[in-house]
């Protein structure tokens, strides 16, 4: 009799082996239904940005004032009408692009009216102070 109970037990515990830790067991299975909802998030993130891009490419095709608003934004564009002012502000320093001359500066010819008297001060990158009440 002790040696049936044994068996069975033995029977039932070759049954339950996959079931607890063989391939699609009930951990698989939990491993499964999270990665299933990583996929269900990332493919909701993936379709609010391909709506908000339809909506985009809506307006573009639809009127000019998106194109304008692009242009504006991205180029730097503006009207005739209109007055550009650029702000510097302290968060962002303001940096000017400046395209060099034709030629590089080894063939220009200096000319002799070049030359720089003995008795001239030396140049600075100061300013001199502007005078406030000077009108």
């Amino acid at each position: 009799m002790r040696g049936l109970l044994i068996g069975l037990a033995l029977v039932l515990l070759a049954l339950q082996w996959p079931l607890w830790l063989g391939e699609g067991s009930w951990r698989d299975v939990r491993d499964l239904r999270e990665q299933v909802e990583r996929q269900q998030a990332a493919n909701a993130e993936l379709e609010q940005r391909n709506q908000a891009l339809e909506a985009e490419v809506r307006d573009l095709r639809s009127g000019t004032a998106a194109v304008e608003e692009r242009a504006r934004r991205d180029l730097g564009m503006i009207r005739e009408d209109e007055i550009f002012f650029f702000v510097v502000g302290d968060d962002e320093p303001g940096t000017l692009d400046v395209e060099p001359l034709p030629g590089s500066a080894g063939q220009t010819d200096p000319g002799p009216d070049s030359r720089v008297p003995e008795d001239a001060e030396p140049a600075t990158d100061t300013l001199p102070p502007e005078d406030p009440f000077d009108g």
